[in-house]
């Protein structure tokens, strides 16, 4: 099922061009992406369950009260993404460029906000938002 991401076909989304898509509340769990252009796409209540979404580029995305469970960011850029209300338990941030991102409200757990918090890239403010991004995260102040 959905929560395992099983599918009958794969979504392999590898070096595809989607900047400006609008995937509002898609179920794209499981997905494949890498090297994926998904820059200011309307990601809006999608499923991200599980999705390996390395070296991509989400730069502008809305993944408001988005589903991204489980899931790996590793080397892409989420610049300005906006991640309000989104739930991001065991999702890694590691080796991402989060600058300027707002995760308002979003849920993530207690081990996964400590790795995000120690990502240099935690800085700057939403261009969309307003919102600071250090404290969105629930990080406090840098050191």
């Amino acid at each position: 099922g959905q929560a395992n991401a099983a599918r009958d076909k794969l979504y392999d989304l590898r070096e595809c061009d989607l900047s400006g898509v609008k995937g509002d509340e898609f179920d794209l769990s499981g997905v494949i992406m890498t090297k994926t252009d998904m820059s200011k796409s309307s990601l809006r209540e999608a499923q991200f369950s599980k999705g390996y979404l390395r070296n991509s580029n989400f730069e502008g995305a809305d993944f408001t009260n988005a589903i991204v469970d489980r899931a790996s960011f590793m080397g892409s850029s989420l610049r300005g993404a906006i991640f309000q209300n989104a739930v991001l338990t065991a999702t890694s941030f590691e080796g991402a460029d989060v600058e300027n991102a707002d995760f308002t409200d979003a849920y993530i757990g207690d081990f996964d906000i400590k790795n995000l918090c120690k990502n240099p890239s935690l800085t700057g403010e939403n261009p969309t938002t307003g919102a600071d991004t250090r404290l969105s995260a629930q990080c406090g102040p840098a050191k």
